[in-house]
């Protein structure tokens, strides 16, 4: 398997402190599964600057630190949206994710800016191909998909968590989590790993969830896509279709 977000990178963000929180989580990801990992730290989210040269450098040295175990670490970035954000591509400063074309955004938590659907429709006029990581765990989000709906329709991507998929983040997330899957508006399985116990790998838990609910040929081309991105080649995409919401007592 290939993971395309972790926060492995010790000491730069709310992910592995040490060297050793990085090997305890190396190790983990080997247990799942995972060979290929794209170390993909916080970047321009009010608590943490990574600039790509020195992401670029950690990653170097965990790949030495971790040459007896079959896993690679590639360099990317998570990127909180702010109207700099193509700037810094073009300048080094933000990275897109194993040096492709694709490249996460990451919106507030709680709330969508309101100038997202530009940002992403300039993005990809400047040749980039967005990513918007884990829209299901985004309150406005879960509150207006027609939102998300509109992003995708309109070229970007979207990264939902493994954690999400089995529940670690609660039922309505969950619940949300699965709806992008049936609407189409899901298009990368990524664990977002932190740690190896509150925020771990469980990647290997979530195909198994989505094999069993979906099939083998959706759990499939999620990982396709995966390396489709590290490849740089362009990625399954099925058309969209908007969350369907479910009335209750009559009322949306």
């Amino acid at each position: 398997m290939i993971d395309i977000h972790s926060h492995i990178l010790p000491g730069v963000d709310d992910g592995a402190q040490t060297e050793e929180d990085s090997l305890a989580m190396a190790r983990e990801a080997v247990r799942q599964g995972v060979h290929t990992i794209i170390a993909t730290p916080h970047h321009r989210n009010g608590s943490f600057d990574n600039l790509g040269d020195t992401i670029i450098q950690h990653v170097d040295i965990l790949n030495e630190l971790f040459k007896n175990l079959p896993l690679t670490v590639l360099p990317g970035q998570e990127i909180r949206m702010n109207g700099d954000i193509i700037d810094e591509l073009k300048q080094g400063d933000a990275l897109t994710l194993a040096n492709s074309k694709y490249v996460f955004v990451e919106f507030p938590s709680q709330h969508v800016p309101h100038y997202a659907g530009q940002m992403l429709f300039d993005l990809q006029v400047a040749g980039y191909t967005p990513i918007i990581v884990h829209p299901e765990r985004n309150s406005e989000l879960i509150e207006h998909p027609d939102r998300l709906f509109e992003f995708v329709h309109k070229g970007a991507l979207t990264q939902i968590t493994s954690g999400s998929v089995i529940g670690k983040f609660g039922k309505t997330i969950q619940k949300f989590t699965h709806q992008l899957i049936d609407a189409n508006l899901a298009h990368f399985v990524a664990s977002d790993a932190h740690n190896t116990t509150s925020r771990s790998f469980w990647m290997h838990e979530a195909y198994d969830v989505i094999q069993d609910k979906y099939g083998e040929h959706t759990k499939y081309v999620f990982m396709e896509n995966s390396q489709l991105l590290i490849d740089d080649m362009h990625v399954h995409r099925d058309e969209p279709f908007r969350v369907k919401r479910k009335k209750i007592l009559g009322l949306f």
